[in-house]
């Protein structure tokens, strides 16, 4: 299957309870050219994304920080839709709730042809809806989210570099207008006490006994 160089800069988290399913669909994204993370639990792929509660989390599976998600970069998650726990649609809609993952494509993966099910899982945000055994036909239908995922990336990224300069350049002005201030005001202090300095001789007459008499 024909893929540019740039497939492999796309990061894809599989999910999946099943070690046989989750071997299958890390093999044909490898095939396809993607980055692959595999965990067995909606758990799991929360705490790989940075939302996994910490009161949940096992000892032996540590929290993962919030910032973890933008470091690893994920592209695209897919998972079974049947899971022990945490189902694929409860993972769906903790990452379609979450402000910081939202425009993370998702598709569910079932066994299962149930209409309902599909349907539910559309409407709730899932971009494709994958039935059982996954074939490498259908990944190609990945490749249209994946695109969409990292150009809305990268405009967040343009977005926030665009704050920033702009938050740079004002800094500045505030800075050279700070250094512009001192330069103005010692001439205008000059000017007045000259102006007391000079009138100072004309507006009075000598001094008899201690008292100045006006003009």
């Amino acid at each position: 299957m024909g893929m540019s160089a740039t497939d492999s800069q796309f990061h894809v988290l599989a999910v999946d309870d099943s070690v046989i399913d989750r071997k299958l669909i890390e093999r044909l994204l490898k095939t396809s050219s993607y980055q692959v993370t595999t965990v067995d639990s909606g758990s799991k792929a929360l705490e790989f994304l940075g939302l996994y509660e910490d009161e949940q989390s096992s000892s032996d599976s540590p929290s993962v920080s919030p910032n973890n998600q933008q470091e690893v970069g994920v592209n695209l998650v897919i998972t079974d839709y049947c899971m022990p726990g945490m189902t694929g649609y409860d993972l769906l809609k903790k990452i379609k709730e979450s402000s910081s993952l939202r425009n993370i494509p998702v598709v569910i993966m079932s066994s299962e042809n149930v209409p309902s099910r599909i349907t539910r899982c559309l409407e709730e945000g899932a971009e494709e809806f994958f039935l059982k055994p996954v074939r490498l036909s259908d990944l190609s239908r990945l490749r249209p989210h994946l695109m969409k995922s990292k150009s809305s990336n990268q405009n967040q990224e343009k977005q926030g570099d665009e704050s920033e300069n702009s938050e740079t350049q004002s800094q500045e002005q505030d800075h050279e207008l700070e250094q512009q201030q001192p330069q103005t005001m010692p001439p205008n202090n000059n000017k007045r006490k000259a102006m007391e300095e000079g009138l100072s001789p004309d507006r009075t007459r000598p001094r008899y006994g201690g008292i100045a008499t006006l003009v």
